[in-house]
């Protein structure tokens, strides 16, 4: 097949020259017959014969100089046309010096009239030929394209209006653009029209039976895309976006990376940037661990540290799946980093404790933990095993080998914990509050955050894939609301807090307002195209063990502190009864062992400063 492919390819070349050279000669022809006032050429035959031989070399050569035959004219632009107009031109002009050079001159008119003709000829063959292809290209392909609507009628738009073009195996059909700048409606963009504002998208769509709408806007306020989007949603039909503009000048394309509307879109509020100076030079030239490092959260902390200068970084996790998978991924993209891989388990507090003394290091992110809530609360003794007492180990190890920074991720969930996830990771919290106050070499810290998007166990993820097989999708209660930030705020948020550290602080991000989960779901269900309780039924499933309504981020209401970056707050710590807080500790330590669940739940929940 590839070789007919070919093959057809270069008959057409072929054909398209062939065509040309008759075009040459009928043109003098023409020419030389309206001169001599005779097309019988009668008694000028041989003169006739070396210019049109002549003329021949002459515009072949300069096509070919050209390379205009190298050129795919289905896709041609003003630009390409311009361009065989000129070559036509540079023709006559050497035809004319050659001729008289050879002694064949034919007289001004004769050059003038044969420059006109020629000139409009290959012109107008080059026109019919791409109108001919677009004529055939839409009565075979349109009917098998999606009708497009593009939201946006400014340089992201025409970028992709040129391309699809471009692209006779596109699956869009541009019929419409949206936009709200009103000197532009009733205007076209490479042939497209603008035909109304934003505000307008249902009735556009339905008007002018809309199947596909993608969302070409780059520089825009989230509250006005989120309204945008939400008006798209109201229509049921598929959104798709375009991808950042960077990515299109690295990637030398935009159409192949229009991707689907991802729930990032939709959160209101301006992605989170963090500066690498503040949080790049204490990690510069060190030796990282990053514990949990095959999981969604700290395998974006490995791509990150790795983009950062450091001496090495070791990768501990006990999912060999996902270790080997960051660990191929940074050795694709980083060619020249120090990279290391430990299978292990926090909980082996031998292995922990051979590990930093083996590998000199100098700062750990702490990402490993059971964190599936339902799942927890039918196993605690896991839990605490793992997020406590591997906590636990972990940072004994770390001041014990002179570790110059440990920063712990917790959750939100740990705020006045209602299940046994949460409960366990303010223990921990407590643990690094108890470790800088008895610390001889490190600084602790903890950082607390809210859901984050497409991290493995969330609820996105869970969406997606059940608006995929058609439904339902379940929610667990119609009023229940989340927090959200995307892996890569997050993992920023722990970095920046790393750099920021002086021993002992709960750094809190400023995440906005909280989401409803109904509204995640219906919106996706709608940007996909779909009709919520129609097409995909939402069903509700009640709490699930350990859940909360809503969940909060800071433990004192109103006791934080203000930090130089003004989305990141730290939380006042409270009292600690050192005393209390390790008979505790002695008391689940031996409960857990026991695998008591009801015993590790009630201890768990009984340590001081769990709650408010």
């Amino acid at each position: 097949m590839d070789n007919i492919y070919l093959f057809m390819k270069k008959i057409k070349k072929y054909c398209i020259l062939v065509f040309d050279f008759i075009i040459w000669n009928l043109s003098f022809y023409l020419t030389f017959g309206v001169n001599k006032n005779s097309f019988s050429l009668k008694g000028f035959e041989i003169l006739f014969i070396q210019c049109l031989i002549l003329v021949n070399v002459c515009f072949f050569s300069v096509f070919s100089l050209f390379r205009l035959y190298k050129k795919i004219w289905r896709y041609a632009d003003v630009e390409d046309f311009f361009y065989i107009c000129f070559a036509t031109f540079c023709s006559n002009v050497l035809f004319y010096f050659l001729s008289i050079f050879l002694d064949m001159e034919l007289g001004t008119r004769t050059y003038i009239l044969f420059f006109l003709i020629s000139e409009f000829s290959i012109f107008l063959s080059r026109i019919i030929y791409r109108i001919d292809v677009i004529l055939e290209k839409n009565s075979n392909i349109s009917s098998k394209r999606k009708r497009l609507m593009i939201i946006g009628a400014g340089e992201a738009s025409a970028m992709v209006l040129k391309e699809i073009s471009k692209r006779p195996d596109s699956e869009y059909l541009p019929i419409c653009i949206a936009d709200d700048d009103r000197a532009k409606i009733g205007r076209s963009v490479l042939g497209t029209k603008v035909c109304g504002s934003t505000y307008e998208i249902p009735e556009i769509c339905e008007r002018e039976n809309i199947e596909i709408i993608l969302f070409a806007i780059i520089d825009i306020l989230p509250e006005e895309k989120r309204r945008i989007l939400d008006s798209c949603s109201r229509t049921n039909i598929e959104v798709r976006v375009i991808p950042p503009i960077y990515e299109t000048f690295t990637s030398g394309s935009i159409v192949p990376k229009i991707r689907n509307v991802e729930i990032e879109d939709l959160l209101g509020r301006e992605p989170i940037v963090f500066d690498k100076e503040q949080y790049g030079e204490y990690i510069k030239g060190k030796c990282v661990l990053v514990t949990g490092g095959g999981g969604s959260i700290g395998s974006e902390l490995c791509r990150q540290i790795a983009k950062l200068d450091t001496k090495n970084i070791i990768i501990l996790d006990i999912c060999e799946n996902g270790a080997y998978s960051i660990q191929q991924e940074l050795k694709r993209k980083h060619k020249n980093l120090n990279l290391e891989v430990e299978i292990a388990s926090i909980r082996d507090k031998d292995k922990i404790d051979k590990i930093f003394k083996e590998k000199q290091i100098d700062v750990v992110f702490h990402a490993a933990a059971h964190k599936h809530v339902p799942l927890m609360e039918s196993d605690p003794e896991e839990a605490v095993k793992n997020n406590v007492f591997g906590t636990l180990n972990l940072v004994v190890s770390a001041d014990r080998y002179k570790v110059e920074k440990f920063v712990l991720i917790s959750t939100d969930k740990a705020v006045n914990p209602t299940s046994v996830m949460g409960a366990t990771k303010r223990v921990c919290e407590l643990i690094i509050q108890f470790m800088q106050e008895h610390k001889q070499n490190t600084e602790f810290v903890a950082v607390r955050f809210g859901n984050v998007l497409g991290s493995n166990g969330s609820v996105i993820p869970l969406f997606k894939e059940q608006i995929k097989e058609g439904g339902p999708v379940t929610v667990t209660h119609p009023d229940i609301i989340r927090y959200f930030m995307t892996i890569q705020e997050s993992v920023s948020l722990v970095l920046t807090a790393g750099a920021m550290a002086k021993g002992g602080e709960i750094f809190v991000l400023d995440m906005g307002e909280p989401v409803k989960i109904r509204d995640l779901a219906e919106n996706l269900i709608r940007l996909s195209g779909f009709i919520p309780n129609k097409d995909i039924k939402i069903e509700y499933i009640g709490i699930r063990p350990g859940e909360k309504l809503y969940e909060e981020l800071l433990i004192s209401d109103g006791e934080c502190t203000k930090t130089e970056n003004e989305k990141i707050y730290i939380e006042k710590p409270m009292y600690l009864d050192d005393n209390s807080f390790k008979d505790h500790m002695k008391k689940l330590e031996d409960i857990s062992k026991k695998n008591d669940k009801e015993k590790i739940r009630d201890e768990l929940f009984s340590f001081p400063n769990l709650k408010k």
